[in-house]
């Protein structure tokens, strides 16, 4: 995990470079793809991942090293070779993962955050889960394990499968010609990403483009048929953490009432969006049924709001860039403390973000919380070691975030503009 965390010290401020890059070209020929709030949404939603990811949370069902010592058929030895089939292998269970996750109810809770921006920037492409605490991927991952692909070949390709499907999140590159039969394209993945009827569940490849073909879910974009995005059951929030945890909330409710009881446990399993006959008529949930005239999430926002919105994005990246730096220092148990700040933190602003009543409170608990530890260890988990002020400008933004809280959730919420738009 600690490798882990170090890889991510320096992939974290390359792809937020990025889609500042995107963002900045997007204002140069006045065709902007991002709004704001969404787009603090998307990387407050990549911080949460990647912080749930470095600290390993979740049940591991099998490991890839253990089908490898069993299942091997034979062994590949470490030429060029092993590496093109490891990385075919993997494209291969990405598919597969990826349309489990389209297909069953259960398995599109873990998805449906990637989905969840109405918005198709390179930012959205960090919206990833810290839903999928159950890891069965490296059971896709047996026609390797039968060829014998080495597990360090795997742990090496697999961050690079991952990195290498961020830049085809753009609305700023159109067809690529002949690469279009071979590799995923920004085209073919802005169909993946729309709710039109005739892009749903299309492109579920993740760098080869001909598993779709393969299996039927290749769907061209249309020039007639312009993607709309989204899910059609819509998130209506910016903050991540419920929306990861969204889904998986009503197929409880469904389940639990649900007067029938076979339904009570195949919900889980049947194709997504099902759900029992008789919830399904005493608590219908809205659906988009016109995707070209839908009332987007954009909560009025004033130029303050966003700009404190921002500072707490970047501040929140700048903790965690922290902890990674330094990480084997910190210990276990430090790092499950480090990330419930930077957790409530996320929950905290985006809450703010959407005006809801009980984010002042998480914003004052967590920094009070934060100015206690301070006090207690006259430290921030070693800051001081590295820069002896450290932990008074954590202190400050603690402060900051009290009145700042104090000031979005009673004196602006009473004086905003009422022509004030997100």
């Amino acid at each position: 995990m600690e490798t882990y965390a170090t890889a991510l010290l320096y992939a974290t401020p390359f792809f937020i470079g990025l889609v500042l890059f995107e963002v900045l070209y997007g204002h140069f020929v006045k065709k902007q793809m991002h709004n704001v709030m969404d787009t603090i949404s998307s990387l407050s939603s990549g911080l949460t991942n990647v912080v749930k990811d470095s600290l390993g949370l979740g049940i591991i069902l099998v490991t890839y090293p253990f089908l490898l010592q069993y299942l091997a058929l034979t062994e590949i030895k470490a030429t060029w070779l092993v590496w093109v089939i490891g990385f075919v292998a993997l494209d291969f269970a990405g598919y597969w993962n990826h349309r489990l996750s389209h297909s069953i109810n259960f398995f599109w809770n873990q998805h449906v955050i990637h989905h969840s921006s109405e918005e198709f920037n390179l930012a959205c492409a960090l919206r990833q889960s810290i839903s999928n605490l159950l890891g069965y991927f490296p059971l896709l991952l047996i026609p390797a394990a039968l060829l014998g692909v080495p597990h360090k070949v795997i742990a090496v390709l697999a961050p690079i499968h991952l990195f290498a499907q961020f830049w085809y999140h753009t609305r700023h590159v159109g067809k690529m010609g002949w690469l279009e039969y071979i590799i995923i394209t920004p085209s073919q993945h802005r169909v993946h990403h729309a709710i039109n009827p005739e892009y749903i569940d299309k492109n579920l490849g993740q760098i080869f483009s001909f598993w779709d073909r393969m299996f039927g879910t290749f769907q061209e974009e249309l020039p007639e048929v312009p993607p709309q995005y989204g899910v059609l059951k819509p998130a209506s929030t910016w903050n991540p953490i419920l929306i990861n945890f969204q889904h998986i909330w009503r197929l409880s409710k469904d389940a639990w009432y649900t007067k029938n009881y076979w339904d009570k446990l195949r919900i889980w399993f049947m194709p997504t969006g099902w759900r029992p006959k008789d919830v399904k008529e005493k608590y219908p949930i809205q659906i988009i049924q016109d995707v070209y005239n839908f009332k987007k999430y954009k909560p009025e926002a004033s130029i303050r709001l966003k700009g404190y919105s921002i500072f707490q994005l970047v501040t929140n990246t700048l903790l965690m860039l922290f902890m990674f730096y330094n990480y084997s220092e910190i210990g276990f148990n430090g790092l499950l403390l480090f990330g419930a700040f930077i957790f409530v933190g996320i929950y905290g602003y985006s809450t703010l973000m959407d005006k809801d009543a009980y984010a002042i409170w998480i914003e004052v608990f967590r920094s009070v919380a934060g100015l206690i530890l301070i006090y207690l260890t006259d430290d921030w988990f070693g800051l001081n070691t590295y820069f002896p002020a450290g932990s008074y400008l954590v202190g400050l933004y603690f402060l900051i975030t009290i009145f700042g809280g104090i000031y979005f959730s009673y004196y602006e919420k009473k004086h905003i503009p009422a022509n004030t738009v997100a």
